[in-house]
C-alpha cells in the first residue's frame, strides 16, 4: 500500500489524538483524543482495493462510538455514584480495546483489513483504552479486571483454533494477549508497558510477514511463500515468538508476569492464562509446521517476482532477539 498525503494526515492526527487521550488529565480530554483517534482510523481503514473495507469500517466506527458514548454517560454518574460511572468507564474501555466479553466485533473488523491497517488496530489503537484502564486501575478497585482477563484468555485461546483465516487467527491472538496486558496492568504500570512493546514488535513483524507473502489464509503460506527455506525459517519462527514458546523474544514478557504474578499471589489467573497459552501454541504450531513443512510450486499468479522474495524485512529479526540473550532483561530488572 502506497502511502499518500491524505493517510500521512490521518495517520498523524490518529497519533495526535492517542497522544491527546494518554496525557489528558480529565475524562473530557480523554474522550476527545479518542474521538480524534476513532474519526481518523475510519479514512484509513477505506480502501478501494478492498470489497470488506466499507463493511469494516462502518463496524468500527458504530462500536467506538458506542464506546463513547458510554464514556460520555458515565461522566453524568461521576457526582451522584463514582463506583457506577467507574463501572461503566471500565466496560467502554474494555469494548474500545477488544477485549472480551466485548470481543466480538473484533475478529469481523480485522478480516475486512488489509495487513498495514490490522498493525494499526493491534497496536495503536489499543495505546489509549489500555492506558486509560491502567489509571482506573491506579485509583479503584475493579472487581470486573480478573474476569475480563479469564474470559479474554479463554475466548482467544478457544476462538483461534477452529480458525483458517490467518487475520481471524491473529485477532483471537490479540485477544488472548489482551488478558497478558491486562494483568500486568494489574500489577504495575511499567510491567503492561514493557510487555505491550514487546507485543507491539512481535505482532507487527509476524503482520509484515504475512503481508510479505501476501497471505489471508493457511493455504496461502504454501502457495504464495517464497522458496527460500530462510523465509520458512523466519514464518516459523516468528510465529512460535509470538506464542511465547522459549527461547524466543516472546517469552521474555510472559517470564516476567509470570514472575510478578507468583510474587503477588495472583496463582488462579496464572492458571488459567498457562493454560490458554497452550492452546494458542497449538494453532501457531499448525500453522508454523505448515509453512516450514509443505512446499508447493509457485503459482503463476503470484504477485510477487523472484528478484523481490529474496529480500527480508529487517523488523522480522526482532524475534531471533530472545536467543541471543533471554534472560538480560530479568537481570535488569
Amino acid at each position: 500500500m502506497l502511502l499518500s498525503s491524505s493517510h500521512l494526515l490521518f495517520f498523524s492526527t490518529l497519533s495526535l489524538g492517542t497522544l491527546l487521550s494518554v496525557s489528558s488529565t480529565s475524562w473530557f480530554g480523554a474522550w476527545i483524543g479518542l474521538e480524534l483517534n476513532l474519526l481518523s482510523f475510519i479514512p484509513l481503514i477505506s480502501s478501494k482495493n478492498n470489497q470488506y473495507s466499507s463493511e469494516a469500517a462502518l463496524k468500527y466506527f458504530l462500536i467506538q462510538a458506542l464506546g463513547s458514548s458510554v464514556i460520555i454517560m458515565s461522566a453524568s454518574f461521576l457526582m451522584s455514584s463514582n463506583s457506577l460511572a467507574t463501572l461503566l468507564l471500565t466496560v467502554a474501555l474494555l469494548l474500545k480495546s477488544g477485549a472480551a466479553p466485548f470481543h466480538f466485533w473484533f475478529p469481523s473488523v480485522m478480516e475486512g483489513l488489509q495487513w498495514p491497517q490490522v498493525i494499526i488496530l493491534m497496536t495503536i489503537q489499543k495505546v489509549a483504552p489500555l492506558s486509560l484502564l491502567s489509571y482506573l486501575v491506579s485509583d479503584h478497585i475493579l472487581p470486573i479486571i480478573p474476569a475480563a482477563i479469564v474470559v479474554s484468555a479463554l475466548v482467544g485461546a478457544i476462538g483461534g483454533i477452529n480458525q483458517t483465516f490467518l487475520r481471524k487467527i491473529i485477532a483471537y491472538s490479540s485477544i488472548n494477549h489482551m488478558a497478558w496486558m491486562m494483568a500486568a496492568i494489574l500489577i504495575s504500570e511499567t510491567n503492561w508497558l514493557l510487555y505491550f512493546s514487546f507485543y507491539c514488535l512481535i505482532s507487527s513483524s509476524v503482520a509484515v510477514l504475512f503481508n510479505f507473502q501476501e497471505a489471508f489464509h493457511i493455504s496461502h503460506i504454501i502457495s504464495h511463500s517464497a522458496p527460500s527455506p530462510e523465509m520458512k525459517m523466519l514464518t516459523f519462527m516468528s510465529l512460535l515468538s509470538l506464542g511465547g514458546l522459549p527461547p524466543f523474544t516472546g517469552f521474555v514478557p510472559k517470564w516476567i508476569i509470570i514472575q510478578e504474578m507468583v510474587s503477588s499471589g495472583m496463582f488462579i489467573i496464572l492458571t488459567v492464562l498457562l493454560a490458554s497459552a497452550l492452546l494458542t501454541l497449538f494453532y501457531y504450531l499448525r500453522i508454523a509446521m505448515t509453512a516450514l513443512t509443505i512446499s508447493s510450486p509457485k503459482t503463476k499468479w503470484s504477485m510477487k517476482t523472484a528478484a523481490s522474495s529474496s529480500i527480508t524485512p529487517s523488523v522480522l529479526y526482532v524475534n531471533f532477539f530472545g536467543l541471543l540473550a533471554p534472560s538480560m532483561f530479568i537481570l535488569i530488572l
